[in-house]
C-alpha cells in the first residue's frame, strides 16, 4: 500500500501562504493560486538572472515585482473577504 504524499509548495505558495484559509473560501484560494504563479516565475527569473553578469538590476526588479505581488495579494485577499 503506498501512503499519499504531501507535494512541497512552491516558493511562490509559500509566500502567498496558500495553504492558510480559514474559511475555506473558493475565490481566495484561487487568487492566491494567481498571485502565487506570478511569484514563480519572477523568482525563476531572478534565480536565472543571478549567474548571469550585468543583471543586477534585473534581479532587483525580479525582487521588487516577488514584494509588491505579496502586497497585491493580501490586499486582494481583503477586499474578497471584507465584510461590512
Amino acid at each position: 500500500m503506498t501512503l499519499p504524499t504531501e507535494q512541497i509548495p512552491t516558493y511562490g505558495e509559500r509566500a502567498v501562504g496558500l495553504s492558510f484559509n480559514p474559511g475555506g473560501d473558493a475565490a481566495v484560494h484561487h487568487c492566491k493560486q494567481m498571485f502565487a504563479a506570478v511569484i514563480d516565475q519572477m523568482a525563476e527569473l531572478r534565480s536565472q538572472l543571478l549567474t548571469a553578469p550585468g543583471t543586477s538590476e534585473a534581479v532587483r526588479l525580479a525582487t521588487v515585482a516577488i514584494t509588491e505581488a505579496q502586497t497585491a495579494q493580501m490586499w486582494a485577499v481583503k477586499a474578497l473577504t471584507w465584510r461590512s
